[in-house]
């Protein structure tokens, strides 16, 4: 690999600015859960009042002096800023510090590192990770220079830093052309279960949240699920059946953060295509989270980088068994429609009704209604039959068969159109001879 990443257990100072504009502020807490996430261990936290960011450290000199000494006196390894850092700041408060510096960038890409599961996830990691490095490969080869020639040193005209930058580019496009067939992949999937009249349904929101816990208790799966940032980063999809709609695909996805790097949703575009294609989203919010309205304008924000803002969307507030007098329930709008769902995942309670606000959105394009078929029919009867969709049944004075059914407008369609009929005919009269 090019670069190095960090391990667990290393000893880290973290530094945050604060008094920067409220846009570009962040969450001193988050920050710290990052790194403990990422593994470190936390030995100081130093919090700096700094409105005007420098261009040589981030921070002043007078501040880098006792940062430097607060380094010494903890035997720290890594210093981690809560800020995005200018490769050139970076290596100025390597030498300063005379440790290694991480800014939050690399902080996040380090935890995605380390949770990438699939081949997936792990090519979309160093594909994120070798764009971030790329601007840094340059404070490891300072030291080298391969064209100064002499004997035994005269090479291909290439110093060691542009030899990698070209290996780095020759990866990076290997990288997107892999990524690339796993996105026309995922589309074909798409496709196949759209012409199935499969809806699909998939969980967004702020890392954390409880998405995957949601996920284990609906599916009955056993994806993994912990109290800690970005414990999945692995898409799942799996089969959930509803009371009077039938299957529905569910899929976790990628919890998002404030400020998510760029390049992160950049390389999870195929990941994060999942939820600009689903029929629903399923926005999962922390309701025990004191910062949560800040935590939803984030989740809003990437939704409308990947084109997914405008889905139909329903509000689920989980965790409310840390809530006192909060008991789960539905909230709907002026016409009916379920807006919000209050719950708890870890206890169950509540997902009944969840349930049912999903079956009554995805069912707003349902057809209720008794049809007529003709005794030559059968075999059009015996498709309702297979589909689950028939309520009831029964004969008229005539002999012709009543049904009372159930099921997708488009999977009517579908059936009334390979019967011969025009659906539009058919849905008027209800009726087929």
């Amino acid at each position: 690999m090019f670069f190095e990443r960090h391990g667990g257990g290393e000893r880290a100072i973290l530094v945050h600015l604060d008094g920067q504009n409220p846009e570009a502020r962040e969450d001193p807490q988050e920050f710290r859960e990052l790194a403990l996430s990422a593994g470190a261990d936390v030995v100081a936290f130093a919090n700096v009042p700094r409105h005007q960011p420098t261009a040589k450290y981030l921070v002043g000199s007078g501040k880098v002096e006792e940062l430097r000494d607060l380094v010494k006196a903890e035997e720290a390894d890594l210093v981690i800023f809560n800020h995005t850092l200018t490769p050139s700041q970076e290596r100025n408060l390597e030498r300063a510090f005379e440790c290694r510096v991480l800014d939050r960038t690399g902080l996040i890409l380090d935890i995605f590192a380390q949770r990438a599961r699939t081949h997936e996830g792990k090519l979309q990691v160093e594909l994120a990770q070798l764009d971030h490095m790329s601007t840094r490969l340059v404070r490891g080869w300072t030291h080298l220079e391969r064209q100064k020639g002499g004997i035994g040193l005269r090479g291909p005209g290439e110093t060691q830093l542009e030899t990698d930058r070209r290996l780095l580019r020759v990866r990076i496009r290997q990288i997107k052309q892999r990524l690339e067939k796993v996105r026309s992949q995922r589309e074909q999937a798409r496709r196949g279960r759209k012409r199935a009249d499969i809806p699909s349904v998939s969980l967004v929101g702020y890392t954390n949240a409880g998405k995957s816990t949601l996920f284990n208790a609906l599916t009955t799966s056993e994806v993994y699920a912990a109290d800690q940032l970005f414990a999945t980063l692995d898409p799942t999809l799996r089969r959930l059946e509803l009371d009077d709609l039938g299957p529905v695909v569910l899929a976790d996805t990628v919890g998002f953060i404030r400020h998510l790097p760029h390049k992160l949703v950049e390389a999870f575009r195929a990941t994060l295509e999942e939820s600009s294609n689903s029929d629903l989203l399923l926005h999962v919010i922390d309701a025990y989270e004191p910062e949560r309205d800040q935590q939803i304008e984030q989740v809003m924000a990437v939704l409308g980088e990947i084109g997914a803002n405008e889905l139909p969307m329903l509000e689920v507030y989980n965790k409310i068994d840390l809530l006192e007098h909060v008991e789960p329930q539905i909230q709907r709008d002026g016409d009916g429609k379920p807006v919000r769902v209050w719950l708890s995942a870890r206890d169950g309670a509540g997902l009944d009704l969840l349930r049912q606000a999903i079956a009554e959105l995805l069912g707003e394009d349902l057809f209720v209604g008794t049809l007529r078929l003709s005794q030559r029919l059968g075999r059009l009867r015996a498709q309702f039959f297979a589909l689950n969709a028939v309520q009831s049944e029964a004969h008229d004075e005539n002999g012709d068969i009543l049904l009372a059914i159930r099921l997708p407008r488009v999977e009517l369609n579908r059936l009334v159109s390979r019967a011969g009929w025009e659906p539009q005919e058919f849905l008027a009269q209800h009726t087929l001879q």
